[in-house]
């Protein structure tokens, strides 16, 4: 005859132990499959000879321009959290190798636009595209359950990282 805490497995669902052993599981899926992202953006930045934010920058362009959205430079700031000098180099290095061309606002003069090429669009649907169709076939046959729980594990996972506090000492003692 079974146990007590055999038996309770089966009415009451599985113990702390398993469910901790099961959510160490998710959590290291969930960075095996961050590494292998991290690792194919560094390939991607390679073989577009480009660094982090200037990837980062094209591809906000390419969205943008998909909404029929026009982006300013200090809308590029806001987005990157980095300085408007920053901000400028990255537009510098972008314009220099073709990928984005600066285009003047049509109502003042004083302003600028920043447009991504086509040919930074082609380049980059070449670089990613297959990828991408890797991707969504991976994830396309997902029942409508599995799918609510992937988004609502992410989402989840993305509120745990964000309450991270950079400086955990200082707003202690600022409080």
């Amino acid at each position: 005859m079974e146990n007590g805490a055999e038996s309770s497995h089966y009415w009451y669902g599985a113990s702390e132990e398993d469910r901790r052993r099961r959510a160490v599981e998710v959590l290291q899926a969930f960075r095996v499959y961050r590494a292998a992202e991290v690792a194919m953006r560094r390939r991607t930045r390679e073989s577009m000879s480009m660094g982090e934010n200037e990837l980062l920058v094209l591809r906000y362009l390419l969205r943008a321009a998909g909404e029929q959205r026009q982006v300013s430079p200090s809308e590029l700031t806001r987005y990157l959290g980095v300085s408007t000098a920053s901000t400028t180099a990255i537009v510098d290095r972008l314009e220099k190798s073709g990928h984005v061309t600066r285009v003047p606002h049509p109502t003042d003069r004083r302003s600028i636009y920043i447009v991504a090429t086509a040919a930074s669009d082609e380049e980059v649907r070449a670089t990613l595209g297959t990828m991408h169709k890797r991707m969504m076939a991976a994830v396309v046959d997902m029942t409508p359950e599995e799918s609510a729980a992937v988004i609502a594990c992410l989402g989840r996972l993305q509120d745990a990282v964000d309450q991270v506090d950079p400086h955990p000492e200082q707003a202690a003692s600022s409080r």
